[in-house]
């Protein structure tokens, strides 16, 4: 079930390489007090529920006025038979940039359990990772990591896909994308395909369509497995994310909202 919430961010999860100014763009399009509702399914079952949230208030990291930006993911009904899942992945996210100061992980999912901190260094280009015990619960020494120039981690790129100005693309546009998980920097590349009309529970909503291309792996089927929407109105939030996978169809779609600064676009 880890594997659904990176569905619900992959194409944010890692850091644009092209830059924009954010100066402007972010006070229009990210509001403190947001809160955006997903659901999570497997074929036509929904196994999951994921939230993402934007504090009210505004936090100092690094001496940089911060959003403290949180994703939270919970399996329902039968997928918790298989694996019951409660996570929460955080950080702080500068306002001006958008580049992460400060995350944390707080994992649950059967046996599995992981609590990590990791502070950035945007200066030195550098990470320094702590985990807990898994049975004391106390951190130990961190481990330096180096780090992409203006380094996101998966939230605050969650964040950075909302000031792209996607008008600016022409149909089929490649761009690249690089950040840091874990342990490891990562780079690939995202194929823009215009603007779709997605229809949801909510409604029929205009969205840009992003289509990343994805290395050989065990889990998704093809380079094209993934596809995102992303509404194209003033507040660019993720609507939807389709993925093609070995064991079945699975993906994320938008099911609520409250505390955007702008009007939520909704054809009929």
């Amino acid at each position: 079930m880890r594997l659904m919430l990176f569905i619900l961010i992959a194409l944010s999860g890692l850091s644009w390489s092209q830059e924009v100014d954010t100066t402007k763009i972010q006070r229009s399009t990210i509001s403190t007090g947001e809160r955006l509702d997903y659901k999570m399914y497997l074929g036509f079952f929904t196994v999951g529920r994921g939230t993402t949230t934007v504090d009210k208030n505004y936090f100092v990291k690094n001496e940089r006025t911060c959003f403290k930006v949180d994703a939270f993911m919970q399996t329902l009904g039968m997928a918790t038979w298989i694996s019951k899942v409660n996570d929460n992945w955080g950080a702080y996210v500068d306002t001006s940039e958008l580049i992460t100061h400060e995350s944390y992980r707080r994992l649950s999912e059967g046996k599995y359990k992981l609590h990590e901190v990791i502070v950035y260094d945007p200066d030195r280009d550098e990470a320094m990772v702590t985990v807990a015990d898994r049975k004391t619960g106390k951190f130990g020494k961190p481990k330096k990591y180096s780090t992409p120039d203006k380094v996101r981690d998966i939230v605050a790129g969650f964040m950075y896909l909302r000031v792209i100005d996607f008008s600016k693309y022409q149909l089929k546009d490649t761009l690249t994308v690089s950040g840091f998980f874990e342990d490891k920097s990562y780079h690939f590349k995202i194929i823009y395909h215009g603007k779709e009309i997605v229809e949801t529970s909510l409604g029929k909503i205009p969205c840009y369509k992003l289509i990343p291309i994805m290395p050989d792996n065990q889990l998704f089927r093809g380079e094209n497995s993934i596809t995102a929407w992303i509404s194209a109105d003033g507040n660019q939030v993720p609507v939807k994310v389709d993925a093609k996978m070995f064991i079945g169809h699975a993906g994320t779609e938008l099911t609520g909202f409250r505390g955007l600064r702008n009007q939520f676009k909704v054809v009929y």
